[in-house]
């Protein structure tokens, strides 16, 4: 069994990091180290538990086992078996070897995955006088990544990707990862406090990650994780976690939150979706066109993933798409819009400059998050004090 005291992982996709190092701080997690793709931070075994249910823009949770550098393949093997792999894996763990090499000399992934399969193996004969290992029990998923000649040795508690919350069992044309959506939304001004509308929903995924958010539910409450397999983990463990994100959950929002779109039937499937989120009470769903867009509302967001013209329909559509987004957000100058896409002339369509840009990816697809920030509301008077 390892020891209580671990450096977990969180991997992050491009241009997100500070948000996940932004919602680990708010898990109580000070202590950190933020770089591409990833924040470092020290934990203990129950913590796995804890950041697999709550991080909401992370991709994976891993646990850093050792980090050393290897220039050719006689290094990477003996410190690969230098490990005590016993402590980590039991007997009949089944542990396939993934890995990545980025401007390191070892630049073979499928050698450098052999090698480091070869040297865990070598290290559990030892242990458990075995010649042979049948990897019939609980999987432990290992991962070797080199960069600039430096190895890191990590473990994957949580499986299925982190933005694989559970609700979603139908997609549109180009879905929008909730894991990126919730990030969106993080990115924003918007709180439970403020209206938010996506003028271009599809099947709900923005509208329902800002829910979860607002109700402050742990996005990844309704889904299993591969380290509940793993002996040496505490059922109690996660247990506890799960009661404590039961009892941390929030009333109903009191601002609405709008999904429209032009599709009835990938509005069906968001409905469906927000239901089995169970934020089904706090959105609005509405068959809409773009064309058709209004609000009375003095203060609210915008929060929306349009089509980009390389996935659903030609680029002149969406430039035309986006003309007509100017006209009908113009009169919202007390709102904040936040539009994310990969035209590169959306702001020339749109005919306003953002007050911030960030790169972004979509999947593979490189992306802008153009934001208008607008003026933030007031702040709502104190309740004036009664007479003693």
């Amino acid at each position: 069994m390892p020891s209580n005291t671990l450096d977990l992982i969180a991997t992050t996709v491009f241009g997100v990091e500070a948000v996940v190092a932004r919602e680990l701080k708010q898990l109580g997690f000070q202590d950190q180290q933020v770089s591409d793709g990833r924040v470092v931070f020290a934990a203990t075994q129950q913590d796995v538990c804890r950041t697999n249910l709550w991080l909401r823009s992370a991709e994976r949770v891993l646990i850093r086992i050792a980090e050393f550098e290897a220039r050719d393949f006689g290094a990477l093997f003996d410190q690969t078996r230098a490990i005590p792999w016993a402590e980590w894996l039991p007997e009949t763990a089944a542990f396939p070897v993934t890995g990545k090499s980025t401007r390191s000399q070892l630049h073979s992934v499928p050698h450098c995955q052999s090698i480091v399969k070869k040297a865990i193996v070598e290290r559990l004969k030892d242990t458990y006088h075995r010649a042979h290992f049948a990897e019939t029990g609980p999987l432990f998923r290992l991962e070797v990544a080199i960069l600039k000649d430096r190895v890191t040795l990590s473990l994957d508690t949580t499986g299925q990707g982190l933005h694989k919350r559970g609700y979603r069992t139908g997609s549109g044309v180009a879905p929008l990862k909730e894991s990126l959506a919730a990030a969106l939304v993080q990115l924003s001004y918007w709180n439970r406090d403020r209206a938010l509308v996506d003028p271009f929903c599809g099947t709900g995924t923005l509208p329902i990650e800002a829910a979860l958010i607002g109700r402050n539910l742990a996005p990844g409450l309704q889904r299993s994780f591969v380290s509940e397999t793993w002996p040496w983990m505490a059922e109690s463990s996660w247990r506890e976690a799960r009661i404590e994100a039961r009892d941390s959950a929030r009333d109903k929002l009191d601002a609405p939150l709008i999904g429209l779109d032009c599709d009835s039937r990938v509005l069906n499937r968001a409905r469906s979706h927000s239901h089995a989120a169970g934020v089904e009470e706090d959105i609005h769903f509405q068959q809409s066109d773009i064309k058709q867009f209004t609000s009375s509302r003095q203060y609210g967001c915008v929060i929306s993933n349009p089509p980009y013209g390389e996935r659903l329909g030609d680029r002149q559509t969406a430039e035309a798409l986006y003309r007509e987004m100017s006209d009908r957000f113009r009169p919202l100058d007390t709102w904040s819009l936040y539009i994310l896409t990969s035209h590169p002339r959306f702001e020339d369509c749109y005919g306003r400059a953002a007050d911030r840009r960030r790169k972004l990816y979509n999947g593979r697809i490189e992306c802008c998050y153009y934001q208008f920030q607008g003026p933030r509301p007031p702040r709502a008077p104190a309740a004036a004090e009664s007479p003693s």
